[in-house]
């Protein structure tokens, strides 16, 4: 670019900079502001829609972006882990000049989701009431029972874990992609659109204050930003178009319910077998 080029750049943008601020501060005619097509205005108000309609749903489902999204937030490190964990801080340290002994392997991570929470609860409190009790005590029953719904509660955490990945894969990520390609697109064309109109008032506006030697390279530049400003609309017009015949969006929506229909579908078979099996070990009981 050359110094007549940059220095033309630099006086669009100038111009760029007064319209809009003067247009901001209502110093400007709405009959100075030039109109754009109805066309254009109408797809502008529907893309808008459509990103505040994936915005919206989007502020509720990027909870499947973190597994704990309904972990009790009161639960603390169980006994187990913190034993594992001063275990493997002892097993580090050189008493009388021994070798250390190797150090326990670290447990795996545990799953932070409400029904993982539920099944290792009930088998500790399982395991709580077999260690305590004699055979054959009332308490057995219970034991029993907790075991059933726990592992119940395996099965229905497995398939949540499953659900969340599917949603990750198949909903949130592209679902995220369309705001951040297409439709940041299309608004980017839209914002080029707005600064070639502002660039076409601008000069508008110096060709009525020019002088009489500047008057034909004045009106030069308006017909050169009126090309621009319609070339710019039109392929607005195109994108906005594109993006809203899209039907990503709608297979991306179908995929997030799909995977929710499994994973209740699993926990409803799932826990109607366990029901049943509870409900055996409750008439058993009743029976003693």
């Amino acid at each position: 670019m050359d110094w007549r080029q940059l220095q033309s750049s630099l006086n669009k943008g100038l111009s760029t900079g007064m319209q809009a601020t003067k247009e901001r501060l209502g110093r400007v005619g709405q009959d100075e502001i030039t109109e754009l097509p109805q066309e254009y205005k109408d797809l502008e108000a529907r893309v808008d829609a459509l990103r505040q309609a994936h915005l919206t749903l989007l502020k509720i489902t990027k909870v499947y972006e973190s597994e704990a999204y309904d972990y009790p937030s009161h639960i603390q490190e169980s006994l187990a882990e913190l034993s594992t964990s001063l275990s493997l801080g002892i097993a580090g340290l050189n008493l009388g000049g021994k070798a250390p002994a190797p150090p326990p392997a670290a447990p795996a991570p545990q799953h932070k989701t409400l029904p993982h929470a539920l099944g290792r609860s009930a088998t500790s409190a399982a395991a709580v009431l077999q260690a305590s009790s004699p055979q054959g005590g009332g308490a057995d029953g219970l034991a029993a029972a907790l075991s059933v719904y726990a592992q119940g509660m395996e099965k229905v955490a497995a398939a949540r874990v499953d659900q969340d990945a599917s949603i990750r894969l198949n909903y949130l990520h592209p679902w995220q992609q369309t705001l951040t390609t297409s439709i940041a697109v299309a608004l980017k064309a839209r914002q080029a659109v707005r600064t070639s109109r502002l660039e076409l008032d601008g000069a508008k506006q110096t060709l009525k204050s020019a002088s009489p030697a500047k008057q034909e390279h004045a009106r030069l530049e308006v017909e050169n930003a009126e090309d621009d400003l319609v070339q710019k609309t039109e392929v607005a017009i195109a994108l906005m178009e594109k993006v809203l015949k899209n039907p990503e969006p709608i297979r991306h929506l179908n995929e997030l319910a799909k995977a929710q229909l499994i994973y209740f579908a699993v926990s409803a078979e799932t826990l109607s077998n366990t029901q049943a099996e509870l409900e055996e070990l409750s008439l058993a009981a009743a029976e003693e």
